[in-house]
């Protein structure tokens, strides 16, 4: 027996905008996820040396410009009462 179109129609499940849609999506996050993976490869990391020289330098930063901004505001503070 030969099927006609319309009983064929039936067993095919419905192509709708919503199922291209989520198609569509679903291709979009592979493929972000693959670009993602592959940028992650081209990433180098800082050897353990470079981490501890650049924290020191972090510090000795931070602790000239707090000593910098307390004698400023020792001076200010100096002046305040002179004036």
């Amino acid at each position: 027996m030969a099927k006609t179109n319309e009983e064929k129609k039936e067993k095919e499940p419905k192509k709708t905008k919503k199922n291209k849609k989520e198609k569509k999506q679903k291709e979009k996050k592979t493929s972000y996820l693959k670009e993602v993976r592959s940028e992650m490869k081209k990433v180098t990391f800082p050897s353990a040396k470079e981490v501890v020289k650049y924290t020191i330098a972090t510090i000795c930063i931070v602790a000239f410009l707090v000593a910098f901004f307390l004698l400023l505001s020792a001076l200010i503070s100096g002046l305040k009462e002179v004036f």
